[in-house]
């Protein structure tokens, strides 16, 4: 609470000594109360010129200055005005009242008192305390907006497509040896953009691709049949088998199929990885463990699923994060009459369009045996299974 001060009525007081002071006392008693003046009668005065004047010496070192003003220092500062004596130009005790004892307060009395007479000091405290709390949230807000996001959660897939070509599988009888065919494509293609790296690390962007399930028969008549086998993945063994190119291990490939983006970069990194895949396999007219050339092939039948992902791996690290899963399947079925002329044995069945590929809305993880060797081309065995005796091995497993 600030205490209130003697005021000067400039109208109907008396005017001011050459000395600043005044002769003789105001027509009004005023007595000192807390925030308000009152005359004789009770009645509170309104607020008048504010002179406030202390006739109390002080050191210059303990005046409180405020932009550029003296102001008023709070230990030395009277309780009550009324306690002056009366004061006349040239008193030689204007500089101070021997019998004066200022009243002792707390310190945080006084620092109450230092803002209460120093009101720019206090509009400056608080301006100075609302900066200190503005900037603070603001390096707080700033902090966090700036702080960088990981691989993972900066990586953008702007456009994914996997489809497979609608066109059929095509059957070539060009060669008296052997029947080809070539079934359509499934091609996988991704734009990605990954924002710039601020951490020193590699990463590299592409497709994986594992081979789930295999059925692929040759078969010649009432003698028997050849087949291409996944020894582990047909007994259950393993999930999934690579199907990587058998150089580039995990990736399908490493051409198109991956890209390699290595920090610290200050743009961003925009690219597209993509990988096409087929059959175009060659069967032998005859059986494969005869040494004759009369044909005898009557139908081969091919269903194959895979999984294809698009991964981005850290190389320091090893981290793998699984951007996107697709699930395809090829289906294949061919009738052959032997007994024809070559180029009209072979006749294409059911299905002629293959069932598009699926993106999952929920990515699946990758097999460990997707990842390693052996991949599928080395790992396959082409058998030969008789109506009667025992099954044969015609090709072994390259690993």
């Amino acid at each position: 609470m600030q205490p209130a001060t003697a005021l000067w009525d400039t109208v109907t007081g008396p005017q001011p000594s050459s000395c600043s002071t005044p002769t003789h006392q105001s027509s009004r008693a005023e007595v000192m109360v807390h925030s308000c003046l009152r005359d004789q009668s009770g009645a509170v005065s309104p607020p008048s010129l504010n002179l406030s004047s202390c006739y109390t010496a002080m050191p210059d070192d303990n005046l409180l200055h405020v932009d550029g003003q003296a102001g008023v220092d709070p230990e030395t500062m009277p309780a009550n005005t009324a306690a002056f004596p009366p004061l006349v130009a040239d008193d030689t005790r204007a500089a101070g009242h021997p019998t004066m004892k200022p009243n002792k307060r707390t310190s945080s009395q006084r620092r109450m008192l230092q803002l209460q007479h120093s009101p720019f000091r206090a509009q400056n405290c608080w301006t100075f305390l609302w900066t200190v709390l503005l900037f603070n949230a603001m390096g707080c807000i700033q902090s966090i907006r700036c702080k960088p996001k990981s691989f993972r959660d900066s990586i953008v897939i702007l456009e994914l497509n996997a489809t497979i070509d609608s066109n059929p599988t095509s059957i070539d009888e060009t060669s008296g040896v052997v029947l080809r065919y070539r079934t359509p494509h499934f091609r996988a293609n991704a734009r990605i953009l990954v924002p710039p790296v601020a951490a020193k690390e590699t990463w590299t962007i592409g497709w994986i691709q594992a081979c789930n399930h295999m059925e692929f028969f040759n078969t010649y008549g009432d003698k028997g049949m050849s087949s291409w086998e996944l020894p582990d993945l047909r007994d259950g063994k393993i999930q999934a088998i690579s199907d990587s190119d058998g150089v580039n291990y995990p990736w399908y490939g490493n051409t198109t199929e991956t890209c390699t983006v290595i920090g610290p970069t200050k743009k961003d990194s925009k690219f597209v990885v993509s990988m096409n895949d087929n059959f175009y396999p060659s069967v032998t007219w005859g059986v494969p463990v005869s040494d004759s050339n009369v044909p005898q092939l009557s139908s081969i039948f091919r269903d194959q699923s895979f999984t294809t992902w698009l991964v981005a791996i850290n190389q320091a690290t090893s981290e793998t994060l699984v951007l996107q899963t697709i699930r395809w399947r090829m289906r294949l079925d061919i009738k052959v009459d032997p007994e024809k002329p070559l180029g009209q044995r072979a006749v294409l069945k059911e299905p002629v369009a293959q069932v598009q590929p699926q993106i999952l809305g929920k990515n699946e993880p990758i097999p460990p045996n997707a990842m390693i060797k052996p991949n599928a081309n080395d790992a396959q065995v082409l058998m030969w299974r008789p109506k009667t005796g025992d099954p044969v091995v015609v090709i072994p497993p390259k690993y």
